[in-house]
Formats: structure tokens, C-alpha cells, sequence
């Protein structure tokens, strides 16, 4: 029988970080990080509900499970604004935090860009820089969103040459699975506490602190090459995740540890691993034995049975899942400039344009209308960012051919 153990210990708050996206990641990862450092986390988002809840209530649960039992955190010390309606406020906590943090999703970030650069602007130079970090499932989020910052629109020109003693930004690397979580019985909305795996990894760039001591955030590995790190997580974490989803989707699966029970889908989640792994150790340096053995581990977290993870969560958003710097078409595309196997990757890309008008999925309706309105080549340069002289072009577009006709 599963037990259930408390971590909970008194936590001196002396240090001030703003996070935008009070969502299952927010809560239920970069929170706790924050917490358990010292930080009081002042939650903004434009979600009333879910903003209403937090100010409401002084505490919630952060749990995490696994085959050994579950593990109960409690986080309190936090704070709530509506960034849509009390921008002033949001404004002042920036000029005064440490830490700047966002999970708001990759196309979110041209949004909360305005007022953390107005926030920013209202800084000392004599204050230590604010931390800019953040916490997406996308190469290069941070620097993303320092570009719609010190865009001219959010920042004045005369204010750039010295914005670096006011901020730094730093790209960073998260990986913990967060299901689909439970609603409230009568409300149908969302509860504050969160459930999620016990794994978790925060790895950040050290190198905007090179002369400064890097915010003291425990758990976090700071790492000077920060990218061969992204895309180990991307192309196996993420790969290997949608993979099993999208198969699962079509095989009328139910969750993701049900599509891995099925050999032939696990068989597949394992060919499209390799793919990327031979990718990852010819280009970043990891020997065959340590990504052998990151891809087995990630094997077993995705195929927790304790996460309940619906293949439909893991597959939405199949737009930006198949778009150029993404978990397939990337690592699928630099293999095939190398003249190596990337069939797999195509295998479970094909799945990925298979996944049409799902219900709460928007990007999976957009994606049907585009598969219906458009050519073979036009949708894949559409969605997945690749021109006629790239190698892979003529094989993402039989993928795509064989999808439109069996529609």
C-alpha cells in the first residue's frame, strides 16, 4: 500500500520572486523551488478563478507520487495579482523582487513581456540585477522573452545600454510531468493543490551571473552549456512523451502508461528515441551509455501508472508540437542532413498530424482546417517551418499526403 510522507519544515522567507503563470507548473513546480529557497512567490495571472482561490486561501498541497508512495508539500508565503486588471501592482513587485519567473506557455510570452520590462525599468542600477528566468517547454524561452522586453514597444532605446545592471536573463531547462489534474465536483474548476511525479530537474544558465552570485534557488543546477542540456530534455523528455501520446491517441489508448503496455507502441516510442539519442550523443557529447540510461529512466516516468496521464493532455497543442525547432521535426530534419535514420521520428510525427478536432484542443481543430484547405507542401511549410531544399521536406510531405487521403 502506497504511503504518504510530509516534507513540510519551517522556511525563513526573506527574499521576493514574481512568477506569471499560476497554472499546474507554476503551483505545482516552480512555486515550491521557490518556497522551499526563501522566496515569498507573488502569483500573477489573468485567470480570475484561479487568482480568487489563491488570495483566498493561505496554503495549498503540492503532491508528488510515485511506485513508493506519495509525498505531501505544503507551500504558503504567496501572494496573488490579477495582471490584467492590477498591471500598477505587478509594476511595483518587479521593481522591488529578485526573481522574475513565468510558465505561461510559449505564445504567452509577448504578452506578460510589457510589464516585466515596465517592472525592469522601475528598478535601482545600485539594486542587484532581477533574475529573469523562464520556465517553458521551448528552446530558448528566456531569451524570447528578453527580445519582446527590450523591444522598442517596451522599452525605450536610451534605456538599453544599461538595462544588464537592472536585469539578467537566464534560459533554462525544466522536466517534471504534471497530468491532467482533478476539478472541483460541484464548480468543475480547477483545485489549487497539484499532483505530479517526484522527478523534477531545473537546470539554468550560470553565465548572465558570471559576475554576480546566481540566486540562491535550491535545486537548481546551474550550468555554463545550458544547451546540449534543452535539447536532451526536448528530444527525449518531450519525444519521447508525444510519442507515445500521439500513437496512443490513434490506437485508442486511454493514458500514456497504457499506450507504453502495448509493445508495438512502446516499440515505437523506443525506435524514435534512438533516433534522437544518436542525434544527442554525436552532438552534444554524452557518452552511448549515459543517454542509454537517460532513456530508460525517462521510459519509466512517462510510464508511470500513478500520473493517470490522459493522451489527450500530453497531445494537445499539435501545432507547435510539429513546428520547426520542436520534439520531431528538429532532431528529424538534422538527421537527415547527416544522411541518418530519422523513420521513426517521421512515424510519430504522422501521428502528430493525425491528431485532428480533439475535443478542448484548439490547435488540433486549427490543425484539421489546415490539412483540409491546403497542399501537402503548403501545410508543411505552414507547420512545420520546412522549405522545399531541405532534406526532409519530401518525406514530411508523403507523411502528410497519406494523412489527407485516409481523412
Amino acid at each position: 500500500m502506497a504511503t504518504q510522507g510530509v516534507e513540510d519544515q519551517k522556511i525563513v522567507i526573506d527574499k521576493k520572486a514574481v512568477h506569471f503563470g499560476a497554472g499546474n507548473i507554476g503551483r505545482g513546480f516552480v512555486a515550491e523551488f521557490l518556497h522551499k529557497s526563501g522566496y515569498e512567490v507573488v502569483f500573477c495571472d489573468v485567470e480570475e478563478d484561479i487568482i480568487e482561490k489563491l488570495q483566498r486561501n493561505k496554503s495549498y498541497k503540492v503532491i508528488q507520487v510515485g511506485a513508493e508512495g506519495n509525498t505531501v508539500s505544503t507551500i504558503e508565503d504567496y501572494r496573488a495579482i490579477n495582471s490584467k486588471t492590477n498591471e500598477a501592482d505587478v509594476i511595483e513587485e518587479i521593481s522591488t523582487a529578485d526573481v522574475v519567473t513565468c510558465s505561461v506557455g510559449p505564445n504567452v510570452l509577448k504578452f506578460i513581456a510589457p510589464v516585466i520590462a515596465k517592472g525592469i525599468d522601475a528598478r535601482s542600477n545600485d539594486a542587484t540585477p532581477i533574475a529573469v528566468i523562464a520556465c517553458e517547454n521551448a528552446i530558448g524561452a528566456t531569451d524570447t522573452l528578453a527580445n519582446y522586453i527590450k523591444h522598442e514597444d517596451n522599452t525605450p532605446g536610451h534605456r538599453l545600454e544599461d538595462h544588464h545592471e537592472r536585469a539578467r536573463f537566464a534560459n533554462s531547462a525544466i522536466d517534471r510531468i504534471v497530468p491532467e489534474q482533478p476539478v472541483d465536483k460541484v464548480t468543475k474548476k480547477p483545485l489549487l493543490e497539484v499532483k505530479l511525479e517526484k522527478f523534477s530537474e531545473w537546470i539554468v544558465d550560470k553565465t548572465p551571473f558570471s559576475d554576480h552570485q546566481c540566486p540562491p534557488i535550491k535545486g537548481i543546477h546551474w550550468e555554463p552549456n545550458l544547451f546540449r542540456f534543452i535539447e536532451r530534455k526536448l528530444f527525449t523528455v518531450n519525444t519521447g512523451h508525444a510519442a507515445a501520446a500521439y500513437h496512443g491517441y490513434f490506437h485508442r489508448k486511454t493514458t500514456v502508461y497504457d499506450a507504453l503496455q502495448d509493445p508495438i507502441i512502446l516499440n515505437e516510442v523506443r525506435r524514435a528515441l534512438s533516433e534522437t539519442s544518436t542525434l544527442i550523443v554525436g552532438k552534444h557529447g554524452f557518452t552511448t551509455e549515459e543517454q542509454n540510461a537517460y532513456v530508460e529512466e525517462i521510459i519509466v516516468r512517462i510510464g508511470n501508472p500513478h500520473l493517470e496521464d490522459n493522451v489527450e493532455r500530453v497531445g494537445r497543442a499539435p501545432l507547435r508540437k510539429l513546428s520547426r525547432k520542436e520534439r520531431f521535426i528538429c532532431p528529424a530534419a538534422e538527421l537527415a542532413e547527416e544522411g541518418k535514420d530519422f523513420q521513426a521520428l517521421l512515424d510519430a510525427a504522422e501521428m502528430a498530424f493525425r491528431f485532428q478536432n480533439v475535443k478542448g484542443d484548439e490547435e488540433s481543430v486549427e490543425l484539421a482546417k489546415i490539412m483540409a484547405g491546403k497542399s501537402p507542401e503548403e501545410v508543411v511549410e505552414k507547420v512545420c517551418g520546412l522549405n522545399p531544399q531541405d532534406k526532409i521536406f519530401p518525406h514530411v510531405v508523403e507523411v502528410v499526403k497519406r494523412v489527407q487521403a485516409d481523412a
